[in-house]
């Protein structure tokens, strides 16, 4: 276990590690602007909840959610960890580290100004990979067993996403198809809030231990140590990631939350609430498991299966697909990102 006290003193030993700290946080922040947003999105967008209070249950929520889930299960933290290998010098790994978190941080602000919720989740696998193999000078790399979970998350998000958020929307449709229009209107307004704060804590626990693990690994790096040979987080690393994800989405969340709230979906309350159900069981299925997937993807994917299941026309596919397509070029974007400065980096320091 890394000591607070050992944290700071490798930071006066070592300044390039103050420099990787603060752009890891500086992911963890631009995550909490764009992805963390989704998680209360369209609970906003059918007025359930004002935004400046979802925006604060979200705060709570994946602060919360980190550091319970982290007294749980640290298997994605695991995944990402074990994911990449930057090889067995701790200064050029820390270079490329910090490559890495620069093209991430670039690609998320950029995605932040036009609205669209990129993923930091996939940003930060593809510009870590991109790194390693820039570092490494080869697919050695890259741990394909840990690398192939993407994939796998890839698909769960999609299918189970839209599979549920449909199936869920139709089953409600049935069950309530005889009761007082009002009145369920109001019960699933209060529903759709607590399936967002769900959502919220699911979001902290999956990519706030991503991100917690990235964080972790610099300062492993630092002190000559291998990842596998820690065992678990200190709370005090939860806290601080946990808190900066949290002021993250307080500063930028808002519009992140007009795209996918507002303008992907027209959905009623009873949708939302399918979205949010849907898309927390998802989220709870991949970080158990230590699949790690996009919140942003998966929340997304949700919300278009339970607006398709009542109108494909109430989708706005065209807002769908400037997503998809962000999502499709992040993987080679992030990587070509990371891989060309880790190169740069390790000339120029």
């Amino acid at each position: 276990m890394v000591s607070f006290s050992l944290f700071l003193e490798t930071l006066a030993s070592n300044p390039f590690l103050a420099v990787v700290i603060v752009l890891v946080l500086g992911t963890i922040f631009v995550n909490g602007a764009t992805d963390a947003a989704n998680a209360i999105a369209e609970s906003v967008g059918t007025r359930s909840i004002g935004i400046n209070a979802a925006i604060a249950m979200s705060v709570v929520c994946n602060f919360v959610g980190l550091v319970l889930m982290s007294l749980i299960s640290t298997a994605v933290a695991d995944t990402i960890s074990g994911m990449v290998d930057f090889g067995g010098d701790s200064h050029a790994a820390l270079i490329a580290l910090a490559a890495a978190t620069v093209g991430i941080v670039a690609w998320g602000i950029g995605a932040w100004l036009f609205g669209i919720p990129t993923s930091e989740s996939h940003a930060l696998i593809a510009g870590l990979t991109g790194a390693a193999l820039a570092v490494q000078g080869g697919f050695d790399g890259v741990n394909g067993a840990e690398w192939i979970k993407v994939i796998y998350g890839l698909i769960l998000s999609t299918v189970l996403g839209f599979g549920a958020g449909w199936g869920i929307t139709k089953l409600i449709q049935r069950l309530c198809r005889n009761v007082d229009r009002r009145r369920a209107d109001n019960a699933f307004g209060g529903l759709q809030v607590l399936g967002s704060a769900f959502v919220a804590l699911m979001h902290g626990a999956q990519d706030g231990q991503k991100f917690m693990s990235t964080a972790m690994l610099a300062i492993v790096l630092s002190v000559g140590a291998n990842i596998s040979d820690v065992q678990g987080f200190p709370l005090w690393i939860e806290v601080l990631c946990a808190a900066t994800m949290a002021l993250g989405t307080a500063v930028g969340g808002k519009r992140i939350i007009k795209k996918v709230g507002m303008e992907m979906a027209n959905l009623e309350k009873y949708q939302g609430f399918a979205a949010s159900l849907s898309a927390s069981a998802s989220l709870l299925i991949a970080t158990l498991t230590g699949l790690p997937v996009s919140t942003t993807h998966t929340k997304t994917a949700a919300i278009m299966g339970a607006g398709a299941a009542k109108n494909i026309r109430s989708v706005r596919w065209q807002v769908a697909k400037e997503m998809v397509f962000t999502w499709v070029f992040t993987f080679p974007g992030c990587g070509i990102i990371g891989f060309v400065l880790a190169k740069v980096f390790l000339v120029l320091f």
